[in-house]
């Protein structure tokens, strides 16, 4: 009998192991723990609330998740507080945390999905790959496919407006603004604006100084973090009045957290930074 090569007889074996032993389905979860408010308020938008039992101290949407259990932080889990609620499922945002509490929560038998969400296809890749972990697959097609068509219709609209030199900021000391790469900088370009920082990485740090030679026509100041709803970039404001889009009293200041949360709202937050950076203009609804 003609002995078959041994990559073969490798292939082989295993296409026979796999007919014998198909691969388990991931088992549904039913106790899980979000460490960031995406994460928190996709499972509530495609109808898994009930499997939530704990939650980051950062998590505040709907308003009935402060009932339950915080077990820390973006980048300070609380390993032993996650454990003591049980969970089969860790979720959160991707975070420099992320790879050490997956393999920790792995070697006790709990897995984990820290998605990238760095782009508007991430956000749905997200809330689909939570479908599947939490039964919830019909659902979160349904709200992927209306986030879809809601993003089309304002990048629609907004592209047969004369694009907004923008910058984006999330933090004002020091300067952090939107750069090129990130899932801010996509909201900036699907809302009508041109993003004036070309260069530095996703979220890079300014000095007043590369602010005033970007001279963009609009600043949108969305550091809600360090001034809770005060207006600090001012005509009055050192430095800043030298700006041009400050003179001509073209900074927005938007504290709300939809605009750049990338979870279920985002088409809301987007049509949002539209209506801001155009508000001559009547963007669909």
């Amino acid at each position: 009998m003609r002995r078959l090569p041994g990559a073969l007889c490798v292939a082989f074996a295993a296409a026979l192991a796999c007919r014998q032993n198909p691969p388990s389905l991931p088992r549904t979860a039913t106790r899980v723990v979000s460490l960031s408010p995406s994460t928190t308020e996709a499972l509530d938008a495609i109808g898994a609330r009930t499997a939530l039992v704990g939650r980051s101290r950062y998590c505040d949407f709907p308003p009935d998740v402060a009932a339950l259990p915080i077990v820390g932080g973006f980048v300070d889990p609380n390993y032993e507080a996650i454990l003591a609620l049980h969970p089969d499922l860790v979720t959160g945002a991707r975070s420099p945390s992320g790879p050490a509490l997956s393999e920790s929560l792995a070697a006790r038998g709990v897995a984990t999905y820290f998605p990238e969400t760095e782009s508007l296809a991430g956000v749905d890749a997200m809330l689909l790959g939570l479908g599947e972990r939490t039964a919830h697959v019909a659902e979160a097609r349904t709200l992927v496919a209306k986030l879809d068509a809601d993003e089309a219709t304002v990048t629609a609209f907004v592209a047969r407006l004369p694009p907004v030199r923008a910058l984006l900021l999330f933090g004002l000391a020091p300067i952090v603004a939107a750069g090129p790469g990130g899932f801010p900088d996509e909201m900036l370009r699907r809302a009508g604006a041109t993003n004036v920082v070309a260069m530095g990485g996703a979220y890079p740090t300014l000095g007043l100084e590369a602010v005033l030679a970007l001279d963009p026509d609009v600043v949108v100041d969305a550091a809600w973090g360090e001034s809770a709803g005060a207006v600090r970039i001012t005509s009055e404001s050192a430095g800043w009045r030298e700006l041009r889009a400050v003179k001509a009293g073209r900074v927005l200041t938007l504290r709300d957290e939809i605009l750049l949360r990338p979870g279920p709202r985002i088409a809301a937050g987007l049509r949002l930074l539209a209506k801001a950076l155009h508000p001559e203009a009547t963007i669909p609804e």
